[in-house]
């Protein structure tokens, strides 16, 4: 969007404005805003500026004409100027501490989702040798986790780290596992049958331990006996859990069927509709969307928002509209990791979504005069701001695409905080 470079003496209230100085070298939250008060227009002045850039499709008026006699004006008394001042950088002073206290919270919960990771990777590891202890770990980590959702009033989801190509098993079953134990409470099951949910989650693709790595990393199209031999890994995967005696008898269903879809058409036993374990059901709506987030071709991988749309779009006979009702409740029209442009023309990407406040998530904003460790995370309410598009990460310019740093591998955790506002 286009501005124009204009003297400050023909601004007024309804003009959109950008600052031609540092964002530390004024007190207000962001370099460009809509002017909504003459306070904030003698404020400009004070700030020993000629020239602002203004845009014209932004704002609500007209600039000022060149002399014109509206521009004399007496500004307002210089005590109330002051007054503003003071009271802009302190909420500025403040929305910054905001910003720091979120950033250890969210450094809090990157090391807890780290955690975890590691634990996967080690029952993993030991399924093979050493089921009995996987298994152990395994719900010990899922009896943790479902006890510390159930004990949030409200939830915060937040973006997580990168992950390791080679590691994608490790992150896929633990974003499954959290995506249907969040799914479980919003359904208000039972804590133990969310557990089950859980523990079968995590395990849902442990059949793949028995499938070559050339076919499971292959970017090209598998080959029909290829694609055959991968639908295998359910089959393995059940024969492997029934030789584990502790291995619950309620979770095995989500291991053997969490292919299948509702018209027949999945696999490996063509089950319908009620044929179909609830549970299995509802792990087969995460599975399909964290594997359209991140298939084994990347360049094929679908943004979050897109993802849920085709969902919606393509599986209607297939999927449990319910239950794919419920993760949109979960991870909200914008999920984290959605790059978007705002209605102030500001570009910036979801990190947090709150289930209890979907439609204003916390976001990351690009701002070239702001130090990326520094960048404003704002609450679209807050700032009374609305999503206008959502953007392709690849599509974004390169200095806007490094700064918001968008993720190849989109993992979820959540925040353990009892009265969460996102900002």
């Amino acid at each position: 969007m286009s501005s124009i470079k204009v003297s400050i003496d023909r601004i007024q209230v309804g003009n959109y404005v950008k600052l031609p100085v540092g964002w530390c070298d004024h007190p207000f939250m962001f370099n460009n805003f809509k002017i909504d008060s003459q306070h904030q227009i003698d404020l400009i002045r004070k700030l020993g500026i000629g020239h602002v850039n203004v845009y014209p499709q932004r704002s609500d008026c007209a600039l000022l004409p060149v002399k014109s006699e509206n521009t004399a004006l007496v500004e307002a008394d210089e005590q109330e100027i002051n007054a503003l001042k003071i009271a802009l950088w302190n909420e500025k002073q403040q929305q910054i501490e905001k910003l720091k206290n979120y950033r250890r919270g969210l450094n809090k919960t990157e090391k807890r989702f780290d955690t975890a990771i590691v634990e996967v990777r080690s029952v993993m590891n030991k399924i093979a040798d050493r089921p009995l202890n996987a298994v152990a770990e395994a719900a010990e980590l899922i009896d943790s986790i479902a006890e510390s959702l159930l004990s949030q009033e409200n939830l915060v989801l937040h973006l997580m780290n990168e992950s390791k190509e080679s590691e994608n098993i490790y992150y896929h079953s633990l974003n499954v596992s959290m995506l249907v134990m969040l799914l479980g409470r919003l359904k208000k099951l039972p804590v133990e049958e969310i557990k089950i949910l859980g523990l079968g989650a995590l395990f849902h693709d442990i059949g793949k331990i028995k499938v070559p790595a050339q076919i499971l990393r292959k970017k090209e199209a598998l080959t029909k006996v290829e694609r055959n031999f991968l639908k295998q890994h359910t089959k393995y995967g059940i024969d492997l859990v029934n030789l584990i005696d502790v291995f619950p008898e309620a979770a095995k269903p989500i291991i053997s069927q969490h292919h299948e879809y509702l018209d027949g058409s999945g696999y490996p036993n063509g089950l319908k509709s009620n044929e179909i374990h609830p549970f299995a059901q509802l792990v087969a709506v995460a599975n399909e969307y964290d594997n359209l987030c991140h298939p084994t071709h990347q360049a094929k991988a679908r943004v979050p928002s897109n993802a849920l749309s085709w969902l919606y779009k393509n599986t209607n006979d297939k999927l449990n509209r319910n239950d794919l009702n419920l993760l949109v409740k979960i991870l909200g029209i914008y999920p984290p990791s959605t790059v978007v442009r705002l209605s102030n023309d500001q570009i910036g990407m979801v990190i947090s979504v709150n289930t209890d406040r979907l439609l204003f998530p916390s976001i990351l904003i690009y701002d070239a005069d702001i130090p990326r460790n520094e960048a404003p995370i704002i609450d679209l309410e807050d700032e009374s701001l609305t999503v206008t598009s959502v953007l392709k990460p690849e599509k974004l310019p390169q200095h806007i695409y490094d700064y918001l740093n968008p993720r190849s591998r989109i993992n979820y955790y959540f925040e353990e905080n009892e009265h969460h506002k996102n900002l």
